[in-house]
């Protein structure tokens, strides 16, 4: 039976980034890039507003499924269409593990999932610098989760790390929500057909589709069906089939991919700007967002929030104290106003010299 501590503990788990914003608050603590989908990303739904008297069709998911695969080297039947990545984590109780292993830090809803239905959950916990080490994984895990790059450290894992991890009788599921950010998607295992891995994508970062719920699962089609036993009829809507169609043709993948170059320019002028402030940034960082070290973050925090900025606490995030923070990458305007900010916050200039 679970505690006070356990249930405690598992709230936490469910803290995300989008508890921290509000109106009028510049936004740094969530990880989408844009406040809308472009435009014709819009017009592609707005298409299909027509037909939603109608249930979605087996055909239409079919295609979208035939899409994805294209994009990623894939049959169809290795591709599940979900309606976002947490609908993929909430599955993934299905494949009754003996014991789960989530390498953290990292996005914890995998991590409440697993705990939420009872299952056995080892948290290996890396020190910084958050690089990967299998000697920590418990032998026995017959699921180990991670992220890559991982949220919200910005460590890009190799894919010789993670394979690294396999072992006979153990699944892997990486969490890729965040590799289409990265140019060249270099470290992925989207394309690996392998029968021990499963490999989670989200378009709701990169196509501002949070509002929408749009992901994907990849791997083997034995695991991909243990994973939909039990699930609801018509699970995925239309709107999401043709947004997830939509986001794989090869004309929005290489929109991603010039997106990703934008990202890495725009992370690299933000990295020095806040190391200016005397700021300890976790470096290299290979996602649109950035770990931040700063003493007493949580009281740096709610004085950013009073001037207007929202930043994400982190000391939800086994194995982060409180002296953490994460921020989005934005572009050169947003950054002034958190680096002004911050700068009241921490009571410096713009240069970290402390005012008189």
């Amino acid at each position: 039976m679970n505690g006070p501590a356990d249930v405690d503990s598992r709230s936490l788990l469910r803290h995300h980034g989008d508890a921290e914003v509000g109106d009028g608050l510049v936004d740094f603590a969530v990880n989408v890039q844009g406040v809308s989908p472009p435009a014709w990303l819009r017009s592609r739904l707005a298409d299909r507003l027509v037909d939603l008297g109608s249930y979605p069709t087996a055909a239409a998911d079919r295609r979208a499924r035939e899409t994805v695969a294209r994009r990623h080297g894939r049959s169809p039947e290795e591709v599940l269409l979900l309606a976002g990545g947490a609908e993929g984590f909430a599955m993934l109780p299905r494949l009754r593990p003996r014991l789960a292993a989530v390498v953290n830090p990292s996005f914890t809803e995998p991590e409440w999932a697993l705990r939420a239905a009872g299952v056995d959950v080892a948290q290996v916990l890396l020190p910084p610098p958050y690089r990967l080490d299998a000697a920590l994984v418990p032998e026995q895990a017959d699921v180990v989760v991670l992220g890559n790059p991982t949220n919200p450290t910005s460590v890009l894992h190799t894919r010789e790390e993670i394979l690294g991890m396999r072992r006979p009788g153990r699944i892997l599921v990486v969490d890729e929500a965040f590799m289409d950010a990265v140019p060249g998607e270099t470290q992925s295992l989207a394309t690996e057909s392998l029968p021990d891995v499963l490999v989670l994508r989200s378009l709701t970062k990169t196509w501002a589709l949070a509002g929408l719920r749009c992901g994907y699962f990849l791997g083997p089609p034995d695991l991909l069906r243990r994973l939909v036993d039990g699930r609801a009829h018509w699970p995925v809507g239309s709107l999401q089939i043709e947004a997830i169609a939509a986001c794989s043709e090869p004309a929005a993948t290489e929109a991603a991919a010039a997106k990703a170059v934008r990202i890495t320019t725009d992370r690299e002028v933000m990295i020095d700007r806040l190391a200016l402030l005397g700021i300890d940034v976790h470096t290299p960082a290979h996602a649109p967002f950035l770990l931040l070290r700063i003493p007493a973050a949580d009281d740096v925090r709610r004085r950013l929030r009073a001037d207007g900025v929202a930043v994400r606490r982190c000391d939800t995030f086994p194995g982060l104290d409180p002296d953490h923070l994460r921020v989005a990458v934005r572009g050169r305007d947003q950054v002034d106003v958190l680096v002004a900010a911050l700068g009241r916050a921490l009571d410096t200039d713009s240069d970290g010299r402390a005012r008189p």
